[in-house]
């Protein structure tokens, strides 16, 4: 998953959606029951969110537009998962939009209850050996790691704990001669 090359992947991830596709119909992972539009919540970059109707958890549907892969996709969630563990996604399965797939995904619901200092932001990620290398992105050289758009709408604040709901990782590409 490295962030280079974005444009030339759309063949690759055309044909991972195709691949994706198959291995739905062969396990039965399409979603029959996606969330009706009176549980929608509000429409980012690259997802639709619908609170669940457990109301402890939202549902994206999300089109990994911001990935030159859908393995990319797929290693952000992996990343996001294993960082921030308190808002760690599940996959449930994947629908069909105007042609588009998309991949379904289950996240707890945070209630904010107040708004995330981005220099509260910036502290936890320095903790953490993340290096603000321009306004809401981050990178973890020692990890390999590029982590952006970190904004006051990705990162949620309840009793004054950082909720990190929406991630965006990419690999750091390794420079050429380096061991």
């Amino acid at each position: 998953m490295v962030k280079a090359n974005f444009e030339s992947n759309a063949v690759v991830k055309k044909e991972q959606a195709s691949l994706i596709a198959a291995y739905c119909n062969e396990n039965d992972l399409w979603l029959q029951n996606i969330p009706q539009e009176d549980h929608f919540l509000t429409r980012g970059g690259e997802a639709r969110v619908y609170i669940d109707q457990d109301s402890r958890h939202v549902i994206k549907l999300n089109d990994a537009v911001y990935y030159a892969t859908w393995l990319e996709f797929f290693n952000s969630i992996l990343l996001h998962n294993l960082i921030f563990t308190n808002t760690a996604y599940e996959l449930i399965g994947f629908i069909k939009d105007n042609d588009v797939l998309h991949a379904t995904l289950r996240q707890p619901f945070v209630v904010a209850t107040a708004q995330a200092n981005l220099d509260d932001v910036k502290e936890f990620l320095s903790f953490n050996e993340f290096t603000n290398t321009r306004r809401n992105d981050y990178a973890n050289t020692a990890l390999g790691l590029i982590l952006e758009d970190m904004h006051d709408e990705n990162v949620l604040v309840n009793s004054e704990v950082l909720f990190f709901i929406d991630s965006v990782f990419y690999t750091i590409a390794p420079e050429k001669g380096s061991g």
